[in-house]
């Protein structure tokens, strides 16, 4: 997760226009907002603490002026007053950042929100780095958890693209204690399936909670599983099934998996797109067993993993292999039909050795091959080290018991890779 970003607000300008006299009493005719169309006049009325009709000086004008800016939505704040018109110029700071929770045995979503704008009226299911908007969502998440069982504090960071400084939202979490994925009850195996099935309940139970994806990957898991046992068509759903399990070192969630089967199919035809970067001989060539075959699972994933590796080595990091089962009930087959979308071609920007002396750093990019502007090869920076060793004595020698690191940041927008390797004595 990247380093939390200190964001600065405008300096507050505050206009008075009429009446300088700070202890005389003005009564607006009405009072206005303008340049903040997505907050009501009712939800900035309760922000700032004012009321329609109310009696103020000055001096007061300014003090819910401040109220306004220190919700830390606004990058501007101006007001005039005419006479008649208290009027307020509001500016929407750009800065604000999508509600994501990481660990929160809580259930996003509208409900949740309308709890928190209940008491925070400028909570749009956004936030800003600071202010009070940060902390009250920071307070009214704490009491939330109360009221499930769980006593913590919530910490707020900036989350963005890995590899980038782009900031996407802001992640809420709990550190302590620790929120585990609990008992997991099954329903829907058959008798033949069940011993068999355990060993993802054990895989899965004890791992750690995520918010918004503990349910799709549980869901996966148990898909995966039973696709790799010939149950093509098989369907999972997975939902929370009770309140938490307050533990004296952790925090549990229990989980219903319930599970519709259908029945096994035998894989028949893979049928990849014409330009695919793996052949169909590759493919065939991959396959343990000829069509037909109800244990090729396994090797039907491998396929799925080889295409996805052939086009990362050719710079597609974003690359996504999608096979999509067409399932013959007459003959009993499961045919897939591949999607491949590549995404762009990432190239390398920058290669440096980290913790090496000069003279080891020239042998090292003596043997290096992948030059800045060329795609960027993930295999080719993991077997590397291995493969400079076995093609050169001196380090072979130079590099036995070395423990090597590698920091790749891949930007998303300019596709460049920042590629660090980092060699440090066991």
């Amino acid at each position: 997760m990247p380093r939390p970003v200190i964001f600065l607000l405008l300096t507050l300008i505050l206009l008075c226009a009429a009446h300088p006299a700070t202890a005389q009493k003005f009564q607006p005719k009405t009072i206005q907002f303008k340049g903040a169309a997505e907050y009501s006049d009712q939800e900035l009325l309760a922000a700032a603490n004012l009321k329609k009709g109310v009696v103020l000086t000055a001096a007061e004008m300014n003090d819910h002026s401040q109220l306004l800016l220190d919700w830390g939505v606004f990058d501007g704040v101006s007001y005039k007053f005419d006479g008649q018109d208290l009027i307020y110029q509001l500016t929407v700071s750009p800065q604000l950042y999508p509600v994501r929770f990481q660990n929160l045995p809580l259930a996003p979503g509208a409900v949740l929100d309308a709890k928190i704008h209940e008491h925070l009226p400028l909570y749009h299911g956004k936030v800003p780095a600071e202010g009070n908007l940060l902390k009250g969502v920071i307070e009214a998440l704490e009491q939330e958890l109360v009221g499930v069982g769980v006593h913590a504090e919530v910490a707020a960071t900036p989350s963005g693209v890995p590899g980038s400084r782009q900031v996407t939202g802001m992640m809420f979490s709990i550190a302590s204690p620790p929120v585990l994925v609990g008992s997991i009850q099954l329903q829907g195996v058959s008798p033949a399936m069940e011993a068999k099935v355990q060993r993802v309940v054990e895989h899965s139970a004890g791992a750690p909670f995520d918010t918004e994806n503990t349910v799709p990957n549980l869901e996966h898991a148990f898909a995966t599983f039973y696709a790799d046992e010939g149950y093509a068509g098989v369907k999972v759903r997975a939902v929370r099934s009770g309140e938490p399990v307050i533990g004296a070192a952790s925090v549990a969630i229990p989980f219903s998996v319930t599970v519709e089967e259908g029945h096994v199919y035998k894989v028949g035809a893979i049928q990849l797109p014409a330009d695919a970067l793996l052949t169909q001989a590759e493919v065939d060539k991959l396959r343990t067993a000829p069509p037909g075959n109800a244990s090729q699972g396994a090797a039907t994933r491998l396929i799925w993993y080889t295409i996805s590796s052939r086009y990362k080595a050719k710079g597609y990091l974003d690359c996504t292999v999608t096979p999509h089962p067409e399932l013959d009930e007459a003959a009993g087959l499961v045919n897939y039909k591949v999607e491949i979308i590549p995404g762009p071609v990432y190239r390398l920007a920058l290669l440096k050795f980290d913790n090496v002396s000069d003279d080891l750093r020239k042998l090292l990019m003596r043997n290096w091959q992948m030059f800045p502007g060329d795609p960027f090869d993930q295999s080719y920076v993991a077997d590397f080290i291995f493969k400079a060793q076995t093609s050169d004595p001196v380090l072979q020698r130079t590099l036995a018991g070395v423990k090597v690191t590698y920091d790749v940041r891949a930007d998303p927008v300019s596709h460049d890779v920042n590629l660090v390797i980092k060699l440090e004595r066991r």
